[in-house]
């Protein structure tokens, strides 16, 4: 009679566990706190997909033939750039997320408060530095990639403009992990939907719209996102004025605190420098990519991490959900409940991510086909990377999740330490190695970053069951 008793005590004690969030989360059971908090990201990454998509699709029909080529090498550089350009910002939000999600947790409102103002400031800070870098350092990164005279001024000016959008996307940025970190990951999407509304409409105006409106330059793709992100932070900075527990604006927040400043820095900091290196480790394979001999390949790599982006995005919002309740949970005192969340997010990640695979091995081909219509080479030169693709999804969705649980836990050194080992000895010494015997082809390219994406899912997924990155301090 013992074993139901202590069954239904357990079952009783589990269930208060899930319900000592509060909030928007206040109540809700684990699977419900999921939902909650990853239909908004995944949304969001959604309209993110979009306009990557809708900018390939101007920019594959600007030019025609040959010419398309060159056009496409720029966007995918461009796509890379942009990538990291955002990343380091996020860098920042990170240790906005993890201290905001902590101190919801702990009920400590107050230092919520104040992580989302002092986190505005460093990212206007982290916006305005990569926008310089950017601006100074364009022209040795496109020497470096060793595109085609072509290409580079296409990219030189698709990067000049882009750069200006750090102004806008650094304290957007902030404002937006501050709020999920919280439970409201609602008004994030409603400021990106207005983002990336923006963004396609004046894009496709100011390139394919009717004269003297539209012209097709590649500055003018970047000219649309860079108005994108002014209206998405106008829009979400109007909607953060919430009153009692929410996060809102307060005189008080926004006085520069060096103890929260530095309490975000102390998980940001690792961070960005993990972003600076993969930002260095990921040049070096672009550079790879543009200097083999197959015509195109930078652009049909490009147009297959579009493609693959249809898994990845909805596998970053499922990830964001773990590092909000994995902050949530430990800053209310429960490792255990923290633990239970981010294992429910890494099996919905692998099952999502593991069905887009198969997608991808049926219908990618078709749709690099719609993107870049009559365009056979990058065809040709994307169609097989997709099998590579399916195969490896469990893989990265494995990684995206309990890297960014980590991360969310404040366990970013963690991070740096094991992500940098797999990737320094696939993306460098191996494409090198590679390259020089004269091995490499596109498709051996995305082999390696298979391995890489292997190596690291039995490092991360070795590590959260050792568990240390619950004691992590923010």
């Amino acid at each position: 009679m013992s074993r139901p008793g202590r069954s239904a005590e357990a079952s009783q004690r589990a269930v208060a566990e899930e319900r000592l969030l509060g909030g928007r989360l206040a109540g809700l059971s684990l699977s419900r706190q999921v939902a909650v908090l990853a239909v908004w990201p995944l949304l969001e990454q959604v309209m993110t997909f979009a306009v990557g998509m809708t900018d390939l699709t101007i920019a594959g029909r600007m030019a025609q033939g040959d010419a398309r080529v060159p056009v496409l090498d720029a966007m995918a550089l461009g796509g890379y750039v942009a990538w990291f350009f955002n990343i380091l910002q996020i860098a920042v939000a990170t240790g906005v997320m993890a201290l905001v999600s902590r101190s919801t947790g702990g009920g400590d409102h107050d230092l919520a408060r104040k992580g989302l103002g002092q986190g505005v400031w460093l990212g206007c800070g982290a916006g305005v530095a990569s926008m310089l870098v950017l601006l100074l350092g364009s022209k040795a990164l496109v020497r470096f990639m060793q595109l085609g005279p072509e290409a580079s001024e296409h990219a030189l000016e698709y990067l000049g403009i882009y750069a200006c959008s750090g102004l806008f996307s650094g304290p957007m940025l902030a404002i937006n992990a501050a709020l999920r970190g919280s439970g409201d990951t609602r008004t994030p999407f409603i400021g990106m939907v207005v983002m990336n509304g923006v963004n396609i409409l004046a894009s496709w105006l100011l390139v394919l719209g009717p004269e003297p409106l539209g012209e097709p330059t590649i500055g003018r793709i970047a000219a649309g996102t860079v108005i994108g992100w002014a209206c998405g932070l106008a829009v979400v900075a109007l909607l953060v004025r919430g009153g009692g527990e929410a996060l809102h604006w307060t005189r008080q927040a926004l006085t520069p605190c060096r103890d929260t400043l530095r309490r975000i820095l102390r998980v940001g900091a690792p961070q960005a420098l993990e972003i600076a290196g993969m930002w260095g480790i990921h040049a070096y394979g672009v550079r790879v990519i543009s200097m083999l001999p197959q015509e195109g390949a930078l652009g049909a790599h490009i147009l297959a991490i579009r493609v693959e982006s249809m898994s990845f995005l909805p596998g970053f919002a499922i990830g964001t959900a773990a590092a909000a309740l994995a902050g949530q949970y430990l800053g209310a005192g429960s490792k255990e409940m923290a633990v239970r969340a981010v294992r429910l997010c890494w099996k919905l990640a692998v099952l999502v991510m593991s069905a887009m695979g198969v997608f991808f091995v049926l219908g990618g081909r078709q749709v690099v086909e719609w993107v870049a219509p009559g365009s056979e080479v990058h065809v040709a030169l994307a169609s097989p990377l997709f099998i590579v693709c399916a195969l490896t999804q469990p893989f990265f969705a494995t990684c995206i999740v309990l890297k960014t649980s980590m991360r969310g836990a404040g366990a970013t050194a963690m991070v740096i330490r094991y992500s940098f080992g797999s990737m320094i000895f696939f993306r460098i010494v191996a494409l090198w190695a590679a390259s020089q015997f004269g091995l490499a082809s596109l498709l051996g390219v995305w082999i390696i970053l298979g391995f890489d994406l292997l190596c690291q899912a039995g490092i991360f997924g070795r590590q959260h069951f050792r568990g240390k990155w619950l004691d992590a301090r923010v």
